[in-house]
Parts: C-alpha cells; sequence; structure tokens
C-alpha cells in the first residue's frame, strides 16, 4: 500500500530522511523499515521525534555498521539493555541521530522473541520511498515495548486511526 505524506514534519525529520534513506534503499539487502517516534510522526501523530530508529536484519545492520563507520557514536549506550537486545549503532546524519536495531528482539514473559512487524505501508515522504509499519501494527509493537513513552504514541495512533475511520 502507497500512502502520501504532503507536507514532511519538522525540519531536521525531513533532513534525516534526505540523508539516510536513499543510503538504506541502496545498502540493504533485507527488508527495512522505519520505527519508532519518527514512524508515529510520518504516520500523522503528533509526538517529538529525537532519532530516526530503522529496524534491519542482522545481515543489514552488520552492512550499514561498515558503511557508515565514520558516521558512529561510539559514546552512545542505548537504555533498556534488559528489555531489548539487537545488532545496535548510533550513526550521526543531518538533523537528527539514525538507530540501526538490527534483528531486535523484546524479553516478555516468554523470554527473548523477535520484534515482527506483519504490515508494512510505504510512504512518500517528499518523494522518498519509507518503509512503515502499518498504524496497527505500530500499536501492537509499542504497546509490547511497555514503555510510558511507547504507550502514549499507541495512544496518539489509536485515537487518529479511529478519527480516520
Amino acid at each position: 500500500m502507497n500512502a502520501s505524506v504532503h507536507a514532511i514534519p519538522e525540519t531536521a525529520l525531513r533532513e534525516v530522511l534526505a540523508s539516510a534513506v536513499p543510503e538504506l534503499h541502496r545498502h540493504c539487502r533485507d527488508p527495512w523499515m522505519v520505527i519508532g517516534s519518527a514512524a508515529a510522526r510520518l504516520a500523522g501523530a503528533e509526538v517529538v521525534v529525537a532519532d530516526l530508529d530503522v529496524l534491519t536484519s542482522v545481515r543489514d545492520a552488520e552492512a550499514l555498521i561498515r558503511h557508515w563507520q565514520a558516521r558512529r557514536d561510539d559514546t552512545y549506550v542505548p537504555r533498556g539493555e534488559e528489555r531489548f537486545r539487537s545488532c545496535f549503532a548510533r550513526f550521526r546524519f543531518p538533523g537528527l541521530p539514525v538507530e540501526v536495531m538490527g534483528g531486535l528482539e523484546l524479553c516478555g514473559e516468554r523470554g527473548w522473541e523477535p520484534v515482527r512487524v506483519d504490515r508494512v505501508v510505504t510512504l512518500d515522504a517528499g518523494g522518498l520511498a519509507v518503509p512503515i509499519p502499518a498504524a496497527a501494527e505500530q500499536i501492537r509493537v509499542l504497546e509490547s515495548f511497555g514503555r510510558p513513552k511507547d504507550l502514549q504514541r499507541a495512544a496518539l495512533l489509536r485515537r487518529l486511526s479511529e478519527e480516520r475511520q
């Protein structure tokens, strides 16, 4: 499904999308998608975007780490290691940092499980094809994360989905 984002919000988000998305299309061999606050914002939720979270395969995360080595922020340590694990790296890009999570897993009641997204939509964001989880998938994933910021984003997306029906 293709959807259109007529005006990409915030200059910083526009900048990072313009810099990172073409590179992601060029260097990722497996499906990838933008998740987190940027995906919620692109879907229309009024959320603050602090970075561009990209869900990839482990293979693609390793390739991006090699390719973007000069951009890597080795000083950043993500929070939540007790609940999340992945082939992770944070990179400096114009506008916002890019965080790549290869093979993201979440520790829940049944132990470590892969974070899966079953339905992806591709948005046209300023002429760039940006894959994000469908709204229902974003809500499910954000609720599974369980952090207050994720639950707030899920609630905003749920309200937005209800308003559009």
